[in-house]
Parts: structure tokens; sequence; C-alpha cells
């Protein structure tokens, strides 16, 4: 498996666009994105779990309700949520698509990331559906450019890999810095594929990566109404269709798995107002569900990311985190230390603080990534969370994110 350019095009038989359509003041910015399969294709997705749901992904849901789609259709600047009509705009917005597209709605998958609580206006989408269309290329990043909101960075991966001796794609984009803090999946993901692989199989696969993926994310804590990622698989590679674990299912969780971890520290690093990356590399622990918990809540820490912008070794700030997170954890038993580019130093052995130099800290945590490092020392189980420092730019972003 290696890492390759193209994104959501990097399938055979995927095409995207993106365009300013109206949503948006802003001209620059483009808001309406578009990504089509040339065949119809397994779909799989999740969604928030927040009770407070978009209308996109209530339509969604009922679209792919068969496991198959063939188009996804994204709009940014507007979340399409809270609104009387939003189920119906959003099925406007499939038929949209579907009639310029010449495919059935409920093949369209339809998404929207924005303000909450805004009435969606159709007309600009109807307007620009034929540019829309018409600009439908092998080139991802208007695609992707075109539902970012608040990010500052593309967010875009994709891996070749070979499944029965045939070489397969998948890539991925997603959109996502502020309101991160998952409970199944993550703010807005799009990923396609042409492994061949049956509706079942894909969701099964989807259901399990999130866990290990976009699950172990978080920037401020706040799980969005809109979250939602979706996986198109149109077959195109020609491997034999997989049905049932084995090697090639295997191989295919592989590929999904370093798409969505690559995601997931992009959109940690474009965290709203964040100046640095910052990983929970936790060992040692008794369980799975430990492992899990003790991670994100180190990751989770107004208290550690505030630290982490400071670049303060304020180690204790790690333990409390520990001691919260709900875990059975024998805290006279954790060692803490920081580490980044320049070099790992220890901070706590043993639940107690060790002597350290103030200066070598600070140079480990002045770098862009910073990783802490917990071993609990009491089992064999490990978890990896990302997230970012806490600064002041991301209450500026917030305290008039709306007008």
């Amino acid at each position: 498996m290696k890492f390759i350019e193209d994104g959501v095009c990097a399938a055979q038989g995927f095409t995207a666009s993106g365009i300013h359509c109206g949503i948006r003041k802003n001209r620059d910015k483009r808001d309406l994105a578009l990504i089509v399969s040339q065949k119809r294709a397994a779909a799989a997705a999740v969604y928030t779990q927040n009770l407070v749901k978009g209308a996109p992904l209530l339509v969604t849901k009922a679209n792919i309700a068969d496991g198959c789609a063939s188009a996804i259709l994204c709009n940014s600047g507007n979340a399409n949520t809270c609104n009387a009509d939003g189920e119906e705009v959003a099925r406007k917005m499939c038929a949209l698509a579907a009639d310029a597209l010449g495919i059935p709605a409920r093949d369209v998958v339809v998404a929207s990331t924005g303000v909450i609580g805004q009435r969606l206006d159709i007309s600009p989408i109807a307007a620009g559906m034929e540019a829309l269309v018409s600009g439908l290329s092998t080139d991802a990043l208007p695609a992707a450019e075109a539902i970012l909101t608040t990010d500052t960075k593309v967010k875009s991966a994709a891996v070749e890999f070979s499944l029965g001796g045939k070489t397969a794609h998948l890539g991925g984009i997603a959109k996502g810095s502020g309101m991160i803090h998952p409970n199944m999946a993550t703010m807005l993901v799009f990923v396609t594929t042409d492994a061949a692989i049956a509706p079942g199989m894909l969701q099964k696969a989807l259901s399990a990566d999130v866990q290990t993926s976009f699950n172990r994310i978080s920037v401020d804590g706040d799980t969005s109404t809109n979250d939602m990622c979706c996986v198109l698989a149109n077959g195109m590679a020609g491997n034999a269709e997989i049905t049932a674990e084995g090697e090639d299912y295997a191989a295919f969780c592989a590929a999904l798995n370093a798409v969505t971890t690559a995601l997931c520290r992009m959109i940690a690093r474009d965290g709203e107002g964040a100046t640095k990356l910052v990983e929970c590399a936790l060992t040692g622990a008794k369980t799975q569900e430990a492992a899990d918990a003790v991670s994100k809540a180190v990751i989770c820490s107004s208290l550690v990311k505030a630290a982490m912008f400071g670049s303060d070794a304020n180690w204790g700030r790690v333990l409390c985190a520990i001691g919260y997170a709900g875990a059975d954890v024998d805290v006279n038993k954790v060692d803490v230390y920081f580490r980044s580019a320049v070099g790992r130093i220890c901070v706590c052995k043993g639940g107690a603080g060790v002597d350290f130099s103030e200066d070598e800290a600070k140079k480990v945590l002045l770098e862009d990534e910073v990783t802490i490092e917990v071993d609990l020392n009491e089992g064999n189980f490990s978890s990896v969370a990302w997230g970012c420092d806490l600064t002041y730019d991301y209450v500026k972003i917030n305290g008039d994110y709306r007008t």
C-alpha cells in the first residue's frame, strides 16, 4: 500500500466538481460540491449521535437504505439544520442533482455544513447545478475546497493497494475545524474506492474503522449536528467482490484506516485557532475500553490543551485527566513523556514528578506536532487520540461565527 494523489478522484470511475453558487457571501469561497461515480456504487455511512440532526442526514439515510448510491452533493455555508422545511430542501437538492446527472434521486447522498438554524435557499443551488455538473473532472481540489467552512486547509488523502491481484484505490476528503468531538464518525468525510465490496461488508468496515479513527479526535468537545462519513465503492478495480472476512477484507480495512487516520490528523491539526497537533499515545492499559477512555480524556482536557498552547510542561494536568477518565487505572503506576521532532523528555514516573529541565521541555513542546506518551503499566492495550492546542483565536472565531 502506498499514498498517492487525487483524493476522492484517485479511484477509477469517480469525478468531482466544486463551485461558488451563492450560498456564501464571499465569492472567493466555493460552496457547492459534487462527487459522481460512473457506475452505481455500494454505499455505507455513519452519522452523528447528537439528538439534533441535520435534515440532510435523515434524507441520506433513507436514500441509501438499499446500500447503493451514485453521487454525493454537499453545500457549505448553511447546515440546513433545525429548519421546518429542511428535509424538503434536502430532497430538492437530491432531485436537482439527479435530473442533471440522469440518475434516480434516491441514488444521491446529500450533506450540508455551516450555520445552524437558518433556512437554506434552494435557488442558488438550482441555478448553479448546470455549472457544477459541467465542471466534473478528475481534479478533486475544487470539491475538497467547496465543503470547507472555518477550515484553513484542504483535507485530502488517497492510497493504492492490492486486492486479489488487482490494483485498487481508496481516497477521501474531509472538512472539520470546529465542533469536533465525534460520537460515531466526524464532521463531513467522503470516501471513494474502486474496490468491489458488498454493501454489508462496506458498512461493517466503516463502522469498525471509525472507532479507531474519527472517534478518537477532539478539538473542542462539541459533537456536531451534521456529522457524516460516507463511503462509495464502485467495483471498477475488477477484484472479486468482498463478501466475507478474509485476506482481501483485511487489506481493504487497512487501506480505509490509512486514509481515515491521515484525515484525522489533518482535522486535528486544523482545529479552530490551533497552532499545533497534539497526539496522546497511550500504552499499558488493562482493556481497550480503558485505553480509549484515557487517551481521549487527555486530548479533550481544556487545561492540557491550554498548556500545549503555552508550551508549558504541566504534566499534572495529564494526570488529572487520567484520573477523571472513568477507567480503572492505578495512578501510582503511570509514566508520562513529552515528545516531538526535537526530542523526548520524561516528566512523570510511577505517578510522581521527576527532575527534568524546563528549558528542554519547552523546546520539545514548542514544535508544531507534540506527542504526549502515557504508559499505564498495567496491561497490553494501547490507543492513539488526536487533538490540538486551545488558543485565544478559538474564542475569537466562535464569538462572531454567525454574524
